[in-house]
């Protein structure tokens, strides 16, 4: 039986991260390469040996890129897809009252959020396949799973935009789908994290922390745990898991 020490390890593994370059990405790159993996971070913005800046609503570029990126690791383990449109989000017709939220918002949102998830795994499946380890993560959000309580925004200039909500949820779908598919050579698991602290307004920040049973908002830190796990053998056994990360926000 191996120890956990040699199940968390990922020496010598390649890790994708899609959308490395943001707060979360940051968190998932720095779990990555502590536990061993030579990790290359698809954004648009980013820096290093190992950054392919790439616009993910642009799927012909996503192909490209991801191919790009497999040639250069010389195949792939781990593909983390946590690039997002979010509420801070500045985008014409995203961040704004529902009745001024625009399909155009909309469709680069769940292009950003959920299709490019979709356009990876194509291309990359079957170097995870080869990989006899392989793993992807895809990020949902609480808001994947619940509704937003909007009584947490009064007061505020934040927004909860209506494509966010359903492209979380797809991603979930997306997930429990090609958990089923790639199986049993690719594991497919999502991480749903509750509200991080990103310095948001004190009213909000104030109403969330009492709504959840541990008393605060996640922070990155928070991320690595389950980055750890779901990329590593540790979780060897699970696949179509939803691990969610919220403080108990989701239990009431």
């Amino acid at each position: 039986m191996k120890t956990v020490k040699e199940l968390i390890n990922l020496k010598n593994r390649k890790a994708l991260v899609v959308g490395g370059s943001g707060h979360i990405g940051r968190a998932v790159c720095g779990t990555l390469e502590e536990l061993g993996s030579d990790v290359a971070i698809m954004d648009l913005e980013g820096e290093g040996n190992f950054f392919f800046p790439c616009d993910l609503r642009d799927e012909k570029a996503i192909r490209c890129c991801a191919r790009e990126v497999i040639q250069k690791l010389g195949g792939l383990d781990v593909l983390v897809h946590c690039a997002a449109y979010v509420g801070t989000t500045k985008d014409a017709g995203w961040a704004v009252p529902f009745e001024e939220q625009t399909v155009e918002a909309w469709d680069k949102a769940l292009r950003v959020n959920v299709t490019s998830a979709f356009v990876l795994a194509q291309e990359c499946h079957k170097a995870l396949q080869n990989s006899g380890h392989g793993s992807v993560i895809l990020f949902s959000s609480i808001y994947g799973m619940v509704g937003p309580d909007l009584r947490l925004y009064e007061e505020t200039s934040m927004a909860n935009p209506a494509g966010y909500n359903a492209s979380k949820g797809g991603i979930l779908q997306l997930s429990r789908y090609l958990a089923t598919l790639l199986a049993p050579a690719i594991r497919v698991n999502a991480i749903s994290p509750g509200g991080v602290w990103r310095s948001q307004p004190e009213a909000f920040h104030e109403r969330y922390k009492k709504r959840t049973p541990l008393g605060r908002m996640a922070t990155e830190e928070d991320m690595k745990g389950a980055i750890a796990y779901l990329a590593s053998d540790l979780s060897k056994y699970v696949t179509g898991h939803n691990l969610v990360i919220d403080g108990g926000y989701t239990i009431w």
